[in-house]
């Protein structure tokens, strides 16, 4: 059995606070469309007992079995603006900071033809 990252044995707080918003989310989703547990989880090629982990948000539940209820759910458009570059406001700012004002005159083009 593999053993567990560091992240997964005991995540931050933010981090569990919003895997639950997001498990819940799906399950309220999955409700007002009056899906079993069972259903959804046969829809997305899992078990309900890994569909209902991540419901509950549990921090050791791939990845998969939440992008794939979001699929199913017709939910997965959202999720493109999920570290979208053009709103890391923060990343754009580092990098603009990075960048040359001008050119290195060690790479100049000498005219000497």
């Amino acid at each position: 059995m593999p053993r567990l990252s560091k992240i997964a044995k005991d995540p931050p707080f933010a981090v569990k606070k919003s895997l639950k918003r997001l498990g819940a989310n799906i399950r309220t989703a999955r409700l007002r469309r009056k899906l079993r547990l069972e259903d959804l989880a046969e829809r997305i090629g899992a078990s309900r007992f890994a569909l209902a982990d991540a419901e509950k948000g549990k921090a050791t539940t791939s990845i998969v079995i939440y992008v794939g209820a979001l699929w199913a759910l017709d939910l997965l458009k959202d999720l493109e603006k999920v570290a979208d570059p053009d709103r890391d406001d923060e990343g754009k700012l580092l990098e603009q900071s990075r960048t040359p004002g001008r050119a290195d005159r060690s790479r100049a083009f000498d005219n000497d033809f």
